[in-house]
């Protein structure tokens, strides 16, 4: 995996790791414990929504720089995909 993807998978696991704590805290608990682990749940969100957009951004100047420097090869990729798409759908 690269760097962006492994930061995106480690996110992932801190937010459901703080997910599953706000639930054990809300099942016995009120208060102080609930605001802290909304809080950093919050926080989780956040960085896992701005890792996950910083990540589709890259992604999408990568593939229109390809695009710009290969568009005969895009456009055979892009045909390729289309063709195996109405196999699929062509099947049902």
């Amino acid at each position: 995996m690269n760097a962006p993807t492994e930061k995106i998978v480690t996110d992932v696991k801190v937010l459901v790791s703080d997910v599953e704590e706000l639930l054990k805290a809300t099942a016995h608990q009120s208060g102080e414990r609930i605001a802290a682990a909304r809080t950093r749940l919050e926080n989780a969100l956040l960085n896992a929504r701005d890792t996950a957009l910083a990540q589709a951004r890259h992604t999408v100047q990568a593939t229109d720089d390809y695009v710009r420097q290969k568009p005969w090869q895009a456009t055979g990729i892009a045909a390729g995909i289309g063709v195996l798409i109405g196999l699929l759908i062509g099947r049902r």
